[in-house]
C-alpha cells in the first residue's frame, strides 16, 4: 500500500540513533556560586563532617548497644534486662557518637587545610589526613602509640579512597 503523499512518510532514524544528547551549557547562578563558595570553606566542611560522623557514631552505638547482653542475664526480670540494655544502648552511642564526630571533624579539616596549602586534590592529602587524625586519636596513649595510629589510619584512608576510587 503506497502512500497518498509520498513526501509525507515518517521514519524514526533520527531517534533511533544512540548518539549522545549534548545538553547546553548553563552558567551557574550567583546563589549558586555562593554555597559553592561557603561548602569550599574548610570550617564549614569540617563541622559538617563532624556532625555527619557523630550521626553516625550515634547509629552504631545504638546498634552496638542492643547486642550486647547482660552478664547476669538469668537472674534479671524482663524489665531489669529491658532497662540494663537500655542504658548500655545510651553509654555506647554517646561514647561513639563523640569519637566519630571528633574523628570526622580531624580528617576533614586536615584533609581541606592540606589540599588548599597543596593546591591539589589527590592521595596525599588523604595520608597526611588519616596520618593526623589516627595521631591524634590515639595520642593520650603516649608517642608510640600515635604513630601507630598515624600509620594504621593512614593506611585505612588510602583503602578507603582506592575503595571509593575517588582519585583516579
Amino acid at each position: 500500500m503506497a502512500s497518498a503523499n509520498p513526501g509525507t512518510e515518517t521514519t524514526n532514524e533520527s531517534s533511533s540513533s544512540n548518539e549522545p544528547r549534548i545538553e547546553p551549557l548553563r552558567m551557574p547562578s550567583m546563589e549558586e556560586i555562593r554555597a559553592q563558595d561557603i561548602w569550599n570553606n574548610c570550617a564549614v566542611r569540617s563541622v559538617a563532617s563532624g556532625v555527619m560522623g557523630g550521626g553516625l557514631g550515634l547509629f552504631m552505638g545504638l546498634f552496638l548497644g542492643a547486642l550486647e547482653n547482660p552478664i547476669m542475664q538469668d537472674e534479671m526480670t524482663a524489665k531489669q534486662q529491658f532497662i540494663y540494655t537500655a542504658k548500655q544502648m545510651g553509654r555506647r552511642s554517646w561514647g561513639s557518637a563523640k569519637a566519630f564526630a571528633v574523628m570526622g571533624l580531624i580528617f576533614s579539616a586536615a584533609e581541606c587545610v592540606v589540599e588548599k596549602a597543596r593546591a591539589k586534590h589527590d592521595m596525599t592529602n588523604t595520608v597526611v589526613a588519616g596520618c593526623a587524625t589516627g595521631g591524634a586519636m590515639s595520642a593520650k596513649g603516649g608517642p608510640k602509640a600515635a604513630c601507630a595510629g598515624c600509620a594504621g589510619f593512614a593506611a585505612f584512608s588510602v583503602l578507603i579512597e582506592k575503595f571509593l576510587d575517588r582519585h583516579s
